[in-house]
């Protein structure tokens, strides 16, 4: 148990880090989502604004009452926005520095046990 609490803590503090820097509006992020999906500056800025809303209510949800489809999700937002940063030319020691970003969300799902069937994903 206080190990959930410890990945709880960890993967609430990311995604709101992540959210209140895309609230922020962190210029290298719009322009990354701008590059990626062909979008204009600011599509790419709207994009990236959404995407902190949403980080903010993963990382609420996590702390409060972790659900297994918010962890599964957050676990692969995380692998992707890691791989992102090879992908606009970083070198790839940018994404195995992130791994905890997807490890931990998945760390905790592990741990707080694999669905067995669909309506599994919805419980916490």
């Amino acid at each position: 148990m206080k190990a959930q609490w410890v990945l709880r803590v960890a993967v609430a503090g990311e995604f709101l880090g992540h959210g209140v820097f895309a609230l922020q509006g962190k210029a290298d992020w719009i322009t990354w989502t701008a590059r990626l999906t062909g979008a204009d500056m600011a599509t790419a800025a709207t994009l990236v604004t959404a995407i902190g809303v949403l980080d903010i209510l993963v990382a609420a949800i996590v702390l409060v009452k972790p659900i297994r489809a918010v962890l599964l999700w957050a676990a692969l937002w995380g692998a992707w926005t890691a791989l992102v940063r090879p992908l606009v030319g970083m070198p790839i020691w940018d994404f195995v520095e992130r791994w905890a970003n997807w490890g931990a969300p998945l760390a905790l799902l592990y741990l707080r046990g694999w669905p067995k069937d669909r309506k599994d994903w919805l419980k916490p």
